[in-house]
């Protein structure tokens, strides 16, 4: 079974909203790998997940008039990140969370030391890229062109695994790169938002996520990275949902259909 679902969107729409971290889900031949006992597993999760935003693409993609392609990750970031580099770009390293995390939110031992990556790179990480990979290529041959809104959340007080948290934490971060988020993306992702509350860039976390296949070379890419701040919709951490999570669905349904025009 693959370790993620694409869900069709409408023929004519070029935006995949990809939620990469909403799953709490780790096979048990990974969870061997993990040192934490099952307690402390739980609450790293609850720290590490965010949680509902798999719920929130969905809620947006049922009210958006131009109805968008989902592509969401159904496993745990804990089994593999699948927007890590997978090499040494990866400035996350620094704390231990490449593509396989070696560190948890609060820099204590995940997996061993010496353990091999590659096993879960070859097995999760590159099937989950090759599968986005097409997805995007597909938008583009249909469409011409391909918008990947990135959805995740972020929690309202800083965790000690943030290299960049001394900034502003607003309601709604807006994750830009310089070569494919066009500033009249991030104007309709401002203008969109706008009524969840303040809405910030790069701080606390920047950059978004493009297949390294287009990544800084196709300019028909163009992408977003939306994080939410978790007391904005729901109890932290790792609670349950609140009745932000319908204002912020509008919002990024209204996001998605100015993209779509």
């Amino acid at each position: 079974m693959p370790s993620f679902d694409l869900f069709s969107g409408a023929a004519g729409s070029p935006v995949i909203l990809h939620v990469p971290h909403s799953a709490r889900e780790i096979p048990p031949a990974v969870r061997a790998g993990i040192l934490l006992d099952d307690s402390a597993l739980e609450r790293e999760l609850d720290h590490i997940v965010d949680a509902h935003t798999a719920e929130l693409a969905h809620e947006a993609a049922r009210a958006a008039a131009v109805t968008p392609w989902r592509f969401v990750n159904r496993l745990s970031r804990l089994v593999v990140d699948p927007e890590r580099f997978p090499d040494a770009r990866e400035e996350m390293l620094a704390v231990g969370m490449g593509a396989v995390y070696t560190r948890t939110t609060h820099k204590a031992p995940l997996r061993p030391a010496d353990a091999d990556p590659e096993p879960l790179v070859e097995r999760y990480f590159r099937p989950y890229a090759k599968a986005m990979t097409d997805a995007v290529a597909d938008r583009l041959a249909v469409t011409g062109r391909a918008v990947i809104i990135d959805v995740h959340s972020y929690p309202s007080a800083r965790l000690p695994y943030e290299l960049h948290g001394e900034g502003p934490r607003p309601a709604v971060c807006l994750g830009t790169d310089s070569f494919h988020t066009p500033p009249e993306l991030v104007a309709a992702a401002r203008e969109a938002f706008a009524p969840c509350g303040q809405t910030g860039l790069d701080s606390p976390f920047s950059g978004t996520y493009v297949p390294l296949e287009f990544y800084g070379d196709e300019p028909r890419v163009s992408a977003l990275m939306i994080e939410i701040r978790r007391d904005r919709y729901m109890t932290e951490p790792g609670g349950p949902v609140g009745p932000g999570l319908t204002r912020l669905a509008k919002a990024l349904a209204t996001l998605v259909d100015a993209v779509s025009r």
